[in-house]
């Protein structure tokens, strides 16, 4: 068949064996694209796409039932670019800690040949580091799943501003500011508003998951050297907002965008926050409202009525119908500003990537029915599908 591989011609070009491709489809990673009625199995360039995808995995330490959970359905070209980016952010965490690695061996057999006294804690140190791969799939998947919420609401928002220059307009950041950035994510507001940054701001970018921060810093520092910027007015730390490592009074601004309805303990961050911001500083936080994206909850259920996007209903605990009340317990002045937008969608792709990255129960429903899945979504976007956006921002002033 024109356009199709045998088993044997497909492992033969991509240099594997034949019983790793049978091993693959029995793992229910790398399925054939077509299988005849005599049990012939057939592959196409697509399959390619996948197994560069698994090998890669596997190369960087991932186990097939990780792998197996990491790729999912079709690729188009825009997944497969963010799918290969994100591969490559894998493969520059694993050079950043190889390299860590190869410098403790080389700072501990120098103190050996120079029979010093052991520094067990530096030993310690090296297994730890040996160990960091085990925060790789984690990290793949947040860097993932971010990406497919942007990707969606870059590509198919009326409101052609953006997001992100929409709450960095907001801000309005005075000359040497003191910021600073709880879960910052990808560092899209920075990087998207890069050559509007404060002159002489000193700026520190912090989240939890020290991969996310690794990559912002990255993306970052690239800027900065197309730049020619020597003197960065960006600094990074990783740690829980629920106690944030700073004296009293140390900013003018704290942002937290998207941040504070994942907060274990509002009250507790709350209190730092404003522990941390100078008399008269800003917090600017955002949020969503319960109509948010309700269209695409409609639409999985639709599909399979036990699908559910989000275990908590964030919006609740911190949303703008009721953040107000919540802030203005800790803050003098509150003010409420929305973004007006909605998105249009005309493509099944990119709205199935923005509910695979969902936080709920939709894979275990949508994988093993990847194909039909699909064809329900294209059909539901053949004529464009409307989707509300309820978001917006509080202004806060200490």
């Amino acid at each position: 068949m024109n356009g199709y591989y045998t088993s044997g011609q497909f492992a033969k070009m991509a240099h594997i064996s034949v019983r790793t491709v049978r091993f693959y489809d029995k793992q229910n990673i790398l399925k054939p694209s077509f299988v005849k009625d005599s049990g012939a199995r057939f592959y196409t360039d697509e399959d390619f796409v996948r197994l560069q995808q698994i090998l890669l995995l596997k190369y960087l330490g991932f186990s097939l039932e990780e792998i197996r959970n990491m790729i999912v359905g079709q690729l188009d070209k825009q997944m497969l670019r963010n799918s290969l980016r994100l591969q490559l952010k894998l493969v520059k965490d694993r050079i950043e800690q190889m390299q860590m690695v190869e410098q403790a061996i080389e700072d501990t057999t120098e103190a050996l040949d120079a029979n010093q006294e052991m520094d067990w804690a530096h030993m310690m140190n090296l297994i730890h580091l040996t160990g960091m791969e085990n925060s790789l799939r984690t990290q793949y998947q947040n860097a993932t799943n971010i990406d497919a919420r942007i990707r969606l609401h870059q590509e198919y928002s009326s409101n052609k501003q953006g997001w992100f220059p929409w709450v960095y307009g907001q801000c309005d950041f005075p000359q040497n500011s003191q910021i600073l950035e709880i879960g910052c994510g990808n560092g899209a507001m920075w990087l998207e508003s890069f050559e509007k940054l404060p002159q002489g701001a000193m700026i520190v970018l912090s989240d939890i998951s020290e991969g996310m921060l690794r990559d912002t810093r990255r993306e970052i520092e690239q800027l900065e050297m197309v730049n020619g910027i020597e003197n960065s007015q960006f600094q990074y730390q990783s740690f829980d907002c629920h106690k944030i490592p700073y004296k009293d009074g140390s900013f003018d601004y704290v942002i937290a965008n998207h941040v504070l309805f994942y907060c274990d303990n509002l009250d507790m961050v709350l209190g730092e926050i404003q522990r941390v911001l100078k008399p008269h500083g800003k917090l600017i936080c955002s949020t969503y409202g319960s109509r948010h994206m309700r269209e695409i909850t409609d639409l999985v259920q639709g599909f399979q009525e036990q699908i559910t996007l989000s275990a908590d209903r964030l919006y609740e605990k911190f949303g703008l119908d009721n953040g107000m009340l919540v802030l203005e317990d800790y803050f003098s002045n509150v003010e409420c500003r929305e973004y007006d937008d909605f998105l249009f969608v005309d493509e099944p792709e990119p709205l199935i990537e923005y509910i695979l990255s969902c936080h709920g129960n939709q894979n275990q429903y949508i994988v093993n029915r990847y194909k039909d899945f699909r064809n329900f979504v294209e059909k539901k976007t053949r004529k464009g599908f409307r989707i509300t956006k309820q978001a917006g921002i509080f202004v806060c002033r200490r």
